[in-house]
């Protein structure tokens, strides 16, 4: 009797504490997540007309759909300007890709309005929407005097968007959660394009209007599809601002910087640096090279608890068979096209050299192409801005030569076949020297960063010591030269590339960085092309005029100011009688290409300078390194790169591991009652 009652005791007493530990102890430590909602999305940006590479960009798109069928797809603008399919077809051969892709939405960019002045309105991209069947999103842009794209305006923010309307946000439904997505264009288009008649307006105060109209609206899931840049000139907007400014966005689908994020950056500090909810910003660089794809969790009440993302590279996948088949009388056409005359005439073979086959080389030597490309520079950036004084090329941004005769759009194209967009900077006279002294670093060896000059000369004596090699400088101030003053601030234009740092020049960096770099709204290749028909009236025939000498050690004579070389034309002393061996940056790579590549029209997935050298990315439209600070997670992300940031998986380890002493010693006070009950029952 005793026994039983003992033994009726202790079940009570193990169920009792059966039912404590099912109380105390969660079937899992990621019983959290099963709360959690998870979304995924595929986003593209400034493909700029490569419309070669959309048929592998389908086939990326399918991949994804097919682990996530209800992945969002979204266009972060700048699908025109940049390639003969653009000058041909005005976005519409891109579209025919576009529409297989069955996109979400798509924000306008700057390059949208390119052709504004000449239709007196956006004919054309009214033309683009009208057949797309996917919806724009644009909070800040009023088309209202336009007369082409006015009537496809609804300043709404709607759950039941239309193809070919232009919304100010839009709500979808996916997985059962309905999620806001708004649109914003950089308010520097009105500077850099041709908008004519439509209005940009305040990205920061459109922003704060969309988070609140979607959190009346009960959302709390708010994605932002930008076409501000990631880290653009702070004085027009970026996407990081954006970010620390505007509560409530969660997402930020960004474009026009062309920066290649390989992981998503988060931002946890508003402008004030104190701590606010997670905004996630990704961007996939540039010329239909990527798919982005981001997985991004939320909690039940919209925050964001995790996020994972990577680039998908679009080249390593093979050509959708329909897309391909779509896009092949456009290509075929632009094939042709490369072939057509341009109107103007080499009077002599302009060459690329480089040192594997020539005693001086594009990457270490003045040469005739190099200042034909900078000519072009200069001439039309005065046409925009006539305080602008010198121009600078990279080398290895300079890919091809030009055979003598009359020349083709397809040899323009292959010389600067990247696309990129002129910038202009301001620069000290010291900033100058700085950047000169880096140029000629490793000169008599090649450099893709050794620069082409135009609107000045300098020397340098390439025995010294890098860094303290430059010995004079010079602009050309109404036809004279005048030396550079170390104190004074000049306009520099170059390409995008270099001046947001590519190739390792810190100090565009820096001058990016402080907002002093600014995109004037072209194409490179163009700038050539008009520059010899219009400027030189199709009458090729550059000189080498000893704007880069290097004076090898020998004492120079005092040159009296605004004096010209005296013998115009006649090549400087090369660094030796022999080819030198090229020798690669200690920093890069060095390519073959020898400037002797087949002219392309738009496949160019190569670097702007195959000397990959820590290219800051782009204001706007960057044909940039791909091993550059672009790729780093920037601003205020202290995630791991590629990570998720507590995904709502497991729960930390620190809170694991407290939970289970908590939880070890809850057991071991239970047992100790247990024994102590039962040794007195015992005995009773």
């Amino acid at each position: 009797m005793r026994g039983r009652k003992q033994a009726a005791f202790l079940a009570s007493i193990f169920s009792t504490l059966a039912l404590s530990v099912s109380i105390i102890l969660p079937t899992s430590t990621k019983a959290e997540s099963a709360e959690n909602y998870s979304l995924t999305i595929m986003h593209m940006n400034d493909t700029h007309a490569h419309a070669d590479l959309l048929p592998n960009m389908v086939t990326a798109i399918k991949e994804v759909r097919a682990e996530n069928p209800n992945a969002l797809l979204f266009n972060a603008g700048d699908v025109f300007s940049g390639t003969l399919y653009f000058n041909q077809f005005k976005g519409q051969a891109d579209l025919a890709l576009l529409n297989m892709m069955n996109i979400d939405a798509m924000v306008f960019g700057n390059h949208e309005f390119d052709l504004g002045s000449g239709e007196n309105g956006q004919k054309s991209l009214s033309e683009f929407a009208a057949k797309a069947n996917f919806p724009f999103l644009s909070a800040n842009v009023d088309f209202s005097g336009d007369a082409y794209m006015a009537s496809k305006q609804n300043n709404t923010y709607t759950e039941t968007p239309e193809d070919g309307i232009v919304y100010n946000g839009m709500v979808k439904e996916v997985n059962g959660e309905k999620v806001g997505i708004f649109g914003l264009t950089t308010e520097d288009t009105a500077n850099i394009s041709s908008p004519v008649n439509v209005k940009f307006q305040n990205y920061i105060e459109k922003a704060n209007e969309a988070v609140a109209a979607f959190e009346d609206m009960g959302i709390n899931k708010i994605i932002a599809v930008t076409h501000i840049g990631y880290d653009s000139n702070p004085e027009t907007g970026n996407d990081l601002l954006l970010a620390k400014y505007v509560d409530g966005i969660d997402v930020i689908v960004g474009g026009h910087s062309h920066t290649q994020l390989t992981a998503p950056v988060v931002v946890d500090q508003d402008e004030t640096g104190a701590a606010k909810d997670k905004t996630v910003i990704v961007q996939a660089y540039q010329y239909s090279q990527n798919l982005g794809e981001l997985k991004v969790d939320f909690d039940e009440n919209g925050i964001v608890v995790g996020q994972t993302g990577q680039l998908i590279d679009v080249a390593s996948k093979a050509a959708d068979s329909e897309a391909a088949a779509v896009l092949a009388p456009y290509k075929s056409e632009i094939d042709s096209l490369t072939n057509l005359e341009t109107g103007a005439t080499a009077k002599k073979a302009l060459t690329n050299p480089r040192l594997t086959d020539s005693a001086v080389s594009v990457r270490s030597n003045e040469t005739e192409l190099g200042n034909l490309v900078t000519d072009a520079m200069l001439a039309k950036a005065k046409e925009r801005n006539e305080n602008v004084v010198i121009a600078m090329q990279n080398g290895g941004g300079i890919r091809a030569a030009i055979d003598e005769g009359p020349i083709t759009t397809g040899e323009v194209i292959a010389v600067l076949p990247f696309g990129n967009d002129p910038a202009v900077v301001q620069l000290t006279g010291d900033e100058i020297k700085q950047i000169l002294e880096y140029s000629v670093r490793l000169a008599p060896a090649e450099s893709g960063g050794f620069l082409h000059v135009a609107g000045m000369k300098f020397t340098y004596d390439s025995t010294k010591e890098a860094g303290s090699r430059v010995l004079t400088m010079q602009v050309k101030v109404n036809g004279q030269y005048e030396d550079i003053k170390a104190g004074q601030t000049y306009l520099v234009t170059t390409n995008n590339f270099t001046a947001k740092g590519g190739d390792g020049y810190e100090v565009f960096a820096k001058a990016y960085q402080e907002g002093r770099v600014q995109d004037i709204g072209a194409i490179d290749w163009e700038q050539l092309r008009d520059y010899m028909v219009q400027d030189l009236n199709g009458d090729v025939n550059p000189q080498i005029e000893g704007r880069i000498i290097d004076t090898l050690g020998k004492e120079q004579e005092p040159e009296t100011p605004g004096q010209e070389p005296e013998t115009p034309g006649e090549e400087p002393e090369t660094p030796s009688e022999e080819p030198e061996t090229p020798v690669t940056d200690d920093e890069n790579n060095q390519d073959n290409d020898n400037g002797t590549e087949t002219p392309v029209t738009d496949d160019n997935t190569s670097d702007n300078s195959d000397d990959n050298a820590g290219a800051v990315d782009d204001n706007k439209d960057n044909g940039s390194s791909d091993t550059d600070k672009n790729t780093q997670n920037q601003g205020s992300n202290t995630d791991k790169p590629g990570t998720s940031n507590n995904a709502g998986n497991t729960l930390p380890n620190t809170a694991t591991n407290m939970y289970t002493m908590i939880l070890v010693g809850g057991l071991l006070l239970v047992s100790g009652i247990v024994v102590m009950i039962y040794r007195k029952v015992k005995h009773a």
